[in-house]
């Protein structure tokens, strides 16, 4: 859409389009109208205190386009602009690349050179009292289970023990490779167990406190949609005082505050209170909390898994119990702050208090979700989830909406700039608006600012009309006829995105004796290094499940056909998005377009996005559920995904593929 912007107030600072020149030259790049549309967008947005939700497809340079007015804002304002992100890889990107060059080529037309810092959650450093003083033993029954693991976390330990010394961050991520978090957690702390840096013996040294004092003093503060949940909803802040945020992958922003507000009780969770609050109180006390925990255990592994709309009286007896003896044990310990004095036996009761309040908490939580008469004023949504032989069943309480959360305590404070290349789903920003809590009384505005890409011209979406619809017995045959054809015509250099990991496993087993190409599935080996296998050899494919809708970056010749093998829908029997999507239905409202179809709209988008990622690439989407070009939804889904060009004729796609395969031929020949 065209969007007419205001001219640009008086001030001594260069204007956005002067810094976006600057930056554009100097990282050796090339305007780009839709950069130069996002910029004075979000320009606008920041002067006019008013929310802002930006489409960008690939290679619009959409960081460029939001940080060069986000650290213009900041040295205007003199207060920092907060960056959130989804994943650690964009983090690093903007750590690492993008903001040091905009910093130097910067510099020189701005009052001091912008500075950065990054801020992640306290669990994400290491903690410098519990790694030499006496803290409360992790000794959670898992590590019984095989000694080789034992031993792997030993030597996992040992790493972490020798990396502590020479650290300078204390960050988790500089451990390479990555350590499990059994071993992590007997080096951090979380913020309701940190004693604080002023009772801490470490607080003067806390790589966790001197990450946050570094980010009070920058300009841009890079962190995680958990973290900026956290901070937004927390009664304590954690990020530095800011006027905006600017959100990036904000199609991950509602998945990732749920989790946030998710809570859990299982019985491990109740032992490990009743070990942390241990020889502090009498034993008596503590044996009423373990005797609860165990009537806890029976009656999960009894429970059938699923969503638990109505609470039966043994569980509401049961999580009464619960509740009762934590808070008894809690009573018992006296009050929070005594042994200030002494950070040992302080630590051990601070440990013991974060257990108790979070057994607590939950099962009140747990209990006050039921006895609402109507389904459309119930607020939350509890379930059964029923483990695996690593992880025992527990409980989850989660809330059916997070709109009220986002528009109160993160839109009602602040200006919100939100950016991905999925946001319109369906043509409009609605469905997403609605989900973040806009609309209601705020002032926001969508824009859609395009893609570098000529669809039409590189890319074919092939929808195959003909085959059967997807079943739950496995994939049809014609399904896995249809895979080897176009893969043999592609010559491999494929994709491949299924809806679960059966799936996955099941064409993998059955194509890799057919196809003469390597044939890779997620699992085989770290998925970091299977991508990069997938993209080093043209010929080999790849087939995985969720993490490879949206975590391939694969530009060039490996990459020329993208094939989807069923629409995206949630599970039927997933509790969260079936609760959400009857409460939905109560309110008078769409359940299965405003989630299920919201849902796999936001995925088909994201894995049709794995196809064209640099300006030479080309090639085929080939989605095989015909519900794609059948059902009364498919204008939706279709309304979601870049204007590629679109048939459902197999000849079209197949011809297309070979003769990409004989260009890359030719090419490496010549």
């Amino acid at each position: 859409m065209q969007v007419a912007f205001s001219a640009v107030p008086d001030s001594h600072l260069p204007s956005v389009d002067e810094l976006l020149s600057i930056a554009v030259n100097a990282l050796g790049g090339s305007e780009r109208q839709g950069q130069v549309t996002m910029v004075q967008a979000v320009r606008q947005a920041l002067d006019d205190k008013t929310h802002l939700a930006v489409q960008a497809g690939t290679g619009t340079g959409k960081s460029v386009a939001y940080l060069v007015p986000s650290i213009r804002h900041a040295m205007d304002s003199e207060k920092p602009v907060v960056i959130s992100t989804a994943t650690i890889a964009l983090q690093r990107q903007l750590v690492d690349r993008d903001l040091p060059r905009l910093s130097e080529a910067l510099g020189k037309e701005l009052p001091h050179e912008p500075t950065f810092a990054i801020l992640k959650g306290r669990r994400n450093y290491l903690c410098r009292y519990k790694a030499t003083a006496g803290w409360p033993e992790e000794d959670e029954q898992d590590q019984l289970f095989d000694p080789r693991e034992v031993s792997a976390t030993g030597r996992m330990v040992q790493r972490i023990q020798e990396w502590a010394e020479e650290t300078e961050t204390g960050d988790r991520d500089e451990l390479v490779p990555g350590v499990s978090e059994q071993a992590w957690r007997q080096f951090s702390v979380s913020a309701q167990e940190c004693l604080g840096a002023t009772r801490c013996p470490s607080g003067a040294e806390c790589f966790a406190e001197l990450a946050r004092a570094r980010a009070g003093e920058v300009d841009v503060v890079v962190t995680n949609h958990a973290l900026l949940a956290i901070d937004a909803m927390g009664e304590l802040p954690v990020l530095p005082e800011h006027e905006v945020v600017v959100v990036d992958e904000a199609h991950e922003l509602v998945d990732r505050v749920t989790s946030v507000v998710t809570s859990e009780l299982s019985d491990t969770a109740v032992m490990l209170a009743v070990r942390r609050v241990g020889r502090l109180i009498e034993q008596p006390i503590a044996d009423q909390l373990m005797e609860a925990g165990e009537d806890l255990k029976a009656l999960l592994a009894a429970a059938p898994p699923g969503r638990i709309d109505e609470l039966p009286q043994v569980l509401g007896l049961t999580l009464a119990l619960v509740r009762d003896t934590a808070w008894r044990c809690i009573t018992a310990l006296g009050p929070r702050n005594a042994d200030k004095d002494d950070p040992d036996k302080a630590g051990q009761r601070k440990a013991a208090f974060t257990a108790l309040d979070e057994v607590h908490d939950t099962a009140v939580r747990m209990l006050e979700a039921y006895g609402h008469a109507a389904e459309a004023d119930r607020a939350e949504v509890v379930w059964l989830d029923a483990g695996t032989d690593r992880r025992p069943p527990m409980l989850r309480v989660a809330p059916l909406s997070v709109s009220g959360m986002l528009r109160d305590k993160l839109f009602g404070e602040r200006t919100v700039v939100l950016t991905s290349a999925t946001l319109a789903l369906g043509g409009t920003f609605d469905p997403l608006a609605a989900q973040w809590g806009l609309g209601e009384g705020r002032s926001w505005q969508g824009i859609d600012v395009g893609s570098p890409f000529d669809h039409p011209r590189a890319g074919i979406l092939y929808v195959a009309k003909h085959l059967p619809q997807p079943g739950r017995d496995g994939l049809p045959q014609a399904y896995l006829d249809e895979i080897a054809e176009l893969i043999e015509a592609a010559g491999g250099r494929t994709l491949g995105l299924f809806s679960s990991m059966r799936a996955a496993k099941a064409a993998t087993e059955a194509l890799r004796e057919r196809l003469d190409v390597p044939l890779l599935c997620q699992g085989d080996d770290s998925t970091m290094l299977l991508v990069k296998q997938f993209a080093e050899d043209e010929p080999t494919c790849l087939f995985g499940t969720l993490s490879l809708w949206q975590g391939v970056d694969v530009p060039g010749p490996s990459l020329r056909l993208v094939i989807i093998d069923r629409v995206p829908f949630p599970r039927p029997d997933d509790p969260l998005t079936s609760a959400r999507q009857r409460h939905v239905a109560a309110k008078g409202g769409n359940g299965f377009m405003a989630v299920a179809a919201n849902h796999a709209a936001l995925l088909l988008a994201q894995g049709a996005g794995r196809l064209l990622r640099a300006q030479d690439d080309k090639g085929v989407i080939a989605v095989l559920d015909p519900r794609l070009a059948t059902a009364r939804y498919s204008g939706f889904l279709l309304g979601s995904l870049p204007p590629f060009w679109r048939t459902n004729d197999p000849a079209i796609p197949r011809a297309a593929l070979k003769r990409l395969a004989e260009t890359a031929s030719e090419a490496r020949d010549g």
